[in-house]
Order: structure tokens, then C-alpha cells, then sequence
């Protein structure tokens, strides 16, 4: 069965919408799949499949960031006596600032911050 799409007008250029475009990229690399066939089966150039895969390979890599782990050899302790509980989780900010959260931390408050930061 052959599948026939008309354009007309102005337009001459099909709009895949965000989900559409997810389940290609899924088929066309997915373990033994070629992607020449997937991209005849959607009607898409092969070409445009590789262009959403950069694109999604640079969004999924803006939303990571390095972790950095340092080992301290030594507690530090204040001048006041008075120790802070040692951060778990330390994220430097760029303007030099920096979020601590201790390892008692309950997780809804540690959420909350991370998503204040967004």
C-alpha cells in the first residue's frame, strides 16, 4: 500500500511535531536498524533524521553538567566552635556562590533548592 501526501500552497514542507520526531529517532537507532528504511517509512529524508539527532544530542547535553568530586583530607571547623554538618552535595555557581546540602538534608527541601536554581 503506497501512502501519497499533497502539498500545496506556499508550503512545501511537512511539520513533525516534537513526539513524532521522538519516535523516529527511536526507531531509526534503535539496536539493528537501518535508518534508510525508517526514513522511507515516515516519508522523511534521511538526512532530516540525522539533523533532529544533533539537535537532540545538543539539548540532552545543555541539560548536563560535570560533576566534580573532591575528597577534603581534613574537617574544617569554624572560628565560633561551631561546625557546620559536612555538605553532601556542594554546587558552585557561576557568579562564585555556592549551594551546600548536607547529607540529612530531607529530600523535598534538597528538590526544592535545586529547582529554585532553574
Amino acid at each position: 500500500m503506497t501512502q501519497v501526501t499533497v502539498l500545496n500552497g506556499a508550503r512545501r514542507h511537512r511539520d513533525w511535531s516534537d513526539e513524532e520526531r521522538l519516535e523516529i529517532l527511536r526507531e531509526a537507532f534503535s539496536p539493528g536498524a537501518v535508518v534508510s528504511q525508517v526514513a522511507r517509512r515516515y516519508d522523511v529524508s534521511r538526512g532530516l533524521i540525522y539533523i533532529w539527532r544533533r539537535a537532540a544530542m545538543r539539548r540532552a547535553e545543555a541539560a548536563f553538567v560535570p560533576a566534580v568530586i573532591e575528597e577534603v583530607s581534613e574537617p574544617t571547623v569554624t572560628p565560633t566552635g561551631l561546625s557546620e554538618p559536612e555538605a553532601a552535595i556542594v554546587l558552585e555557581l557561576p557568579d562564585g556562590r555556592q549551594l551546600r546540602i548536607s547529607a540529612s538534608t530531607p529530600p523535598a527541601l534538597a528538590a526544592a533548592a535545586l529547582k529554585a536554581l532553574r
